[in-house]
């Protein structure tokens, strides 16, 4: 493979082949980006994760100098559970200007964008380095690329900038809203369910909570968004999945939810999750561990936790973005991505890419091949910046 030059398409037929979904381990597709980058003389760290069955790759193309540009993408893709695809989804498809496949939109069609480009980046001469980060688990809350990040600024000299390649129709995102999820867990007290008066009914406690956490999302709705620029324009509150109890007979002991809320950039993302545990502590508990002394509890642990992308008008990130997009203005997302994660980090970030949000996760999922060629276009504008020649 040493010296293999392919196109963006050719390279995003490779890169769908490797079913990476978040469940699964991403070494295969990960190995292959190293090999390949390899073979053009570009070494790559490998940040893996504590049992070592995925990793976070890193690339430096050209010069080891301060600053640089960041092109980053996640590896991971969404399930095909209970999904009807009326084309294999771990081979990409072309039909009527559409490449259908799990992960051709979101998002490793920026990702083959990047990796085609290497040999012109080379081939030119970088006067400033760009860097790839490839990271791992992004779908089930961006938890990968903090180690990555944490090991680029504690090796090597810190970005100038970051582009996100999240799917944007190659328009230049400023802002996004953050996520965080937790993992709601009731302990109850089960007896025989003619014996209400005895035990303690986790699945009910756990339907108070989640009144609770609706009724707080109604009134964040009714807050609104004051920048109105984004839509739903208000910060959002949801419960994913509920489990619990034994038999319908039998006083549940355990429930179990996994909740999670979208806050806009620049209010109190811990708001709501103080809340819940205000609520919690106050008004819940305390009639439970009467009943139930040492036995009744609620406990709430953080999922994930993803920062908001704030706008940063006049940025480096944003300007150079604008530039090579031949943009003026900037949109704001509901959709979060690793943006903020490096904003937070002290690196400048926009969200840039192919495809349209619309088509992420579906059954079907394609991306256009007029958006692979503006995404193989813009960085085609990157390298006429970077590049000597």
């Amino acid at each position: 493979m040493a010296g293999e030059r392919v196109d963006a398409i050719e390279m995003l037929r490779r890169l769908v082949a490797f079913d990476t979904t978040s469940r699964n381990s991403n070494l295969e597709l990960i190995h292959y980006v190293r090999d390949y980058l390899a073979g053009h003389g570009v070494d790559s760290d490998l940040v893996h994760d504590e049992d070592g069955r995925k990793a976070n790759l890193y690339a430096t193309l050209g010069p080891k100098t301060e600053g640089g540009i960041v092109l980053s993408g996640h590896t991971d893709v969404v399930p095909i559970d209970d999904q009807d695809w009326l084309t294999d989804p771990w081979t990409l498809t072309e039909a009527d200007g559409l490449l259908y496949g799990r992960g051709t939109c979101d998002m490793k069609g920026f990702v083959a964008c990047c990796l085609a480009m290497v040999p012109e980046f080379l081939e030119r001469g970088l006067k400033e380095p760009v860097h790839l980060a490839f990271s791992y688990d992004e779908e089930v809350g961006c938890l990968g690329v903090h180690s990555l990040i944490d090991h680029v600024v504690a090796h090597y000299p810190r970005p100038r900038l970051c582009l996100v390649g999240e799917p944007s129709m190659m328009q230049v995102v400023d802002a996004h809203k953050g996520i965080r999820s937790f993992i709601t867990t009731v302990t109850g007290l089960e007896a025989h369910s003619s014996a209400t008066h005895v035990g303690v009914n986790a699945i009910m406690v756990a339907a108070e909570l989640i009144r609770f956490l609706g009724e707080l999302g109604e009134e964040l709705r009714l807050r609104g968004d004051a920048t109105g620029r984004f839509n739903p324009p208000f910060t959002t509150l949801s419960v994913g999945t509920i489990e619990g109890g034994t038999a319908v007979n039998i006083i549940p002991r355990h429930c179990r939810f996994v909740w999670e809320y979208r806050s806009l950039p620049g209010t109190d993302a811990e708001e709501p999750i103080r809340r819940f545990e205000e609520h919690v502590r106050d008004k819940v508990l305390p009639p439970l561990l009467e009943k139930a002394p040492g036995v009744a509890d609620i406990v709430t642990v953080p999922r994930s936790i993803t920062p908001a992308l704030s706008p940063d008008p006049g940025s480096a990130a944003e300007t150079l973005a604008k530039a090579l997009a031949g943009v003026n203005d900037t949109l704001a997302v509901s959709y979060a991505t690793e943006a903020g994660i490096f904003q937070v980090n002290g690196i400048p970030t926009v969200v840039c890419g192919p495809g349209d949000i619309l088509q992420a996760h579906r059954p079907n999922e394609f991306v256009a091949i007029g958006q692979i060629e503006a995404c193989t276009a813009f960085l085609g504008k990157l390298a006429d910046r970077v590049c000597m020649g």
